[in-house]
């Protein structure tokens, strides 16, 4: 099934090479080529997936993604010229769902996008999965499964779909220790190949979110050495 990409990029012979390929797919592109017309093309209609590169003109890709997350959760992939590790964790950190480094294999990035666009819709479809259980409660916080929202203290909080993954994947099995290449391989469906820092960053993000005291953790706990877990019901204290 066809889905409408969103490429922007200030370099046309990037866009019009991933449109090429991505066409082929059977997708619809939509194309920007600096950040404030990308915004305005994502306000406009409605976009499954954007790939948006960092270095444009008037609002560059990180103020962008910065932006769209206040407000949308479609999927975002980053192209960028800086391979090094912190770009990578910035963009992963303001919410970016996966990182491309320039130069790129055009069939590596259409890969990526079908592979983003499968979980987005598997994400959704989850709904209709889980009429039985259709929330998850430990302590302050409730995670609702037919919204996919998170509620703290009945106050709504936003998940992107990989948060929610990973927050539900916790809060079904608190108390039991995840490495993070299970992790890795529940959110992103994909082989653990290398220890990178992508796990370490949603983690951070989800307990900006959840806790009260990010630094010193009540729910999402690190276990030295092996990885993290979810505190058990009758571990949480609420203060």
């Amino acid at each position: 099934m066809g889905m409408t990409i969103l490429i922007a990029d200030d370099e046309r012979e990037i866009v019009e090479l991933l449109k090429l390929f991505l066409e082929k797919e059977g997708h619809r592109i939509v194309e920007a080529y600096d950040g404030a017309e990308a915004w305005e093309q994502i306000g406009r209609q409605q976009i499954d997936l954007a790939i948006i590169d960092i270095m444009m003109p008037q609002m560059d890709g990180l103020e962008l993604l910065k932006l769209l997350r206040t407000k949308y959760k479609l999927p975002v992939l980053i192209l960028s010229a800086k391979n090094r590790d912190i770009d990578k964790i910035l963009g992963l950190g303001l919410g970016a769902d996966d990182f491309i480094a320039k130069p790129f294999n055009p069939l590596e990035v259409v890969a990526r996008v079908q592979a983003q666009l499968r979980r987005a819709f598997e994400f959704n479809e989850s709904k209709e999965e889980e009429p039985a259980v259709d929330r998850s409660v430990i302590g302050v916080l409730t995670l609702d499964h037919t919204s996919c929202m998170l509620f703290r203290r009945k106050e709504p909080i936003p998940l992107t779909s990989l948060e929610y993954k990973l927050l539900k994947t916790f809060m079904q099995s608190p108390g039991r220790i995840f490495t993070k290449q299970q992790l890795f391989e529940l959110a992103w469906s994909e082989i653990y190949l290398e220890d990178d820092n992508s796990i370490m960053v949603q983690i951070s993000r989800l307990r900006d979110k959840i806790e009260d005291q990010p630094r010193q953790p009540v729910y999402i706990k690190t276990v030295r050495g092996l990885g993290y877990k979810f505190a058990a019901k009758e571990d949480w204290i609420e203060t």
